[in-house]
């Protein structure tokens, strides 16, 4: 695999390709070349096993009064929307 390849089979791991990119990985995976497929393959699963532990090793657990605050935060802001749809409707 070259450069540019080695960077598609990146950002597909990183699910950020745009439309260009993913037309590239297309044509890379029709081209009938198995060995390059399954390299390119290869690479995309390893990056996101990389992916993969680097995130667990540098995640904390939340704060345990976050899941609160957020649930009291999702309430306020659905009252006035649901009071704003119903008046809405009639």
């Amino acid at each position: 695999m070259n450069e540019s390849q080695i960077d598609l089979a990146h950002a597909v791991a990183l699910g950020s390709i745009g439309d260009e990119d993913r037309r590239a990985v297309h044509d890379l995976l029709d081209s009938g070349d198995a060995a390059l497929r399954a390299d390119f393959d290869r690479e995309v699963q390893q990056t996101r096993e990389a992916l993969t532990v680097f995130a667990s090793a540098s995640a904390e657990p939340p704060p345990p009064a976050l899941r609160t605050h957020l649930l009291a935060a999702i309430a306020e802001n659905q009252a006035p929307a649901t009071a704003t749809h119903h008046h809405q409707q009639q």
